[in-house]
C-alpha cells in the first residue's frame, strides 16, 4: 500500500540560521520523494545526515527571509523491521531530557510493579489514555512527563514523554517515534512509543488518534529532543506556518490497541 505524505513549513529566518529538519521519511519507507527549500525563487544547499535506526535529517543553513520548506513523498511500508542494536534496550531504559523515569519510578512501582512487561505494555498505555485529556494548547515545549502526571493534559508529544517514562521506570525499554499518521485530526506530526517486549519493539499509543497500522516512521529517538520536526542550532527562525498531510492509498484500519503492532 502506498502512503501520500507532505509537509510544508514556512519560517521567518531574522539572522542566519542553523537548522535541523527532520520530516522526511525514514530509510528504506520512501517510493519517491521531493525535497525542497527555498527563499524567493532562491533554493538552499541542504545535506542529509541519516542515524543508526535509519532517521533522515536535513541540515542547512538558513539566510535571512522568508523560508519555505516543502517534502513530499509516496511512502511503502518496508518488509524489514526497523534497525535496532543489541545496546538499544538499555539505552531506552535510562532517563531522557523529557522522559526522567527516574523521577517515575516510586510512582510507577506503585500503579504498576506487579505486572510483568507484556501486561504494562497494555496497561500503561490504558491508564494514559484514561486519565490525560487530549488538549491542544496545555504544554509547553519544555514540559517533561512529569508535567503531563500532573496536569493530567497535553497533546501527542505529552502522552508520548509520559507512557515512555512510566514504561522505562518498571523495567521496560521505551523509545519516541515521529511518525506520519494517516487518519489523524487534527492533522499534525504525530508522536508515539515503541516499547521492548519479547524481543521485539511494539508500538503504542496512548491518544487513540489514527490507527497504528497505517504510520510511517520518520525518526526514532530517547524523546522529542531526537525526533523533532525541526531544531534551530544557531540563528533565530520563526515558525510561522506549519501544514501536514498523510492520506493512505486505501481505507484506514480499525486499530485494537490490544493487539500487538509493529513498525518498520
Amino acid at each position: 500500500m502506498t502512503t501520500h505524505v507532505a509537509a510544508r513549513l514556512d519560517l521567518r529566518v531574522e539572522s542566519e540560521a542553523e537548522a535541523i529538519f527532520s520530516i522526511a521519511v525514514a530509510q528504506g519507507w520512501a517510493a519517491s520523494e521531493e525535497l525542497s527549500l527555498t527563499v524567493g525563487a532562491r533554493s538552499v544547499a541542504v545535506d542529509e545526515l541519516v542515524d543508526d535506526h535509519g532517521t533522515r535529517l536535513r541540515r542547512a543553513t538558513l539566510p535571512v527571509g522568508d523560508v519555505v520548506v516543502s517534502y513530499r513523498a509516496e511512502a511503502e511500508r518496508p518488509s524489514e523491521p526497523a534497525a535496532s542494536g543489541v545496546v538499544d534496550p538499555l539505552r531506552y531504559l535510562r532517563p531522557s531530557r523529557f522522559v526522567p523515569s527516574d523521577e517515575l519510578a516510586a510512582t510507577a512501582l506503585s500503579w504498576f510493579g506487579g505486572a510483568s512487561p507484556a501486561e504494562n505494555v497494555r496497561r500503561i498505555p490504558e491508564w494514559v489514555f484514561t486519565h490525560v485529556s487530549y488538549t491542544p494548547g496545555s504544554s509547553g515545549p519544555t514540559d517533561t512527563a512529569i508535567h503531563t502526571l500532573l496536569s493530567r493534559r497535553g497533546v501527542c508529544r505529552d502522552y508520548a514523554h509520559l507512557t515512555a517514562g512510566l514504561l522505562r521506570a518498571v523495567g521496560v525499554p521505551a523509545r519516541l517515534a515521529s511518525v506520519y499518521a494517516p487518519g489523524l485530526d487534527p492533522m499534525d506530526f504525530h508522536a508515539v512509543v515503541e516499547a521492548f517486549v519479547d524481543g521485539r519493539w511494539e508500538v503504542v499509543d496512548a491518544t487513540r488518534l489514527a490507527p497504528r497500522t497505517d504510520y510511517v516512521r520518520i525518526a526514532t529517538g530517547r524523546d522529542a529532543a531526537d525526533t523533532a520536526f525541526l531544531t534551530t542550532l544557531s540563528g533565530t527562525a520563526v515558525l510561522e506556518g506549519l501544514e501536514v498531510m498523510a492520506v493512505a492509498g486505501d481505507d484506514l484500519s480499525a486499530d485494537d490497541p490490544t493487539v500487538s503492532v509493529l513498525l518498520p
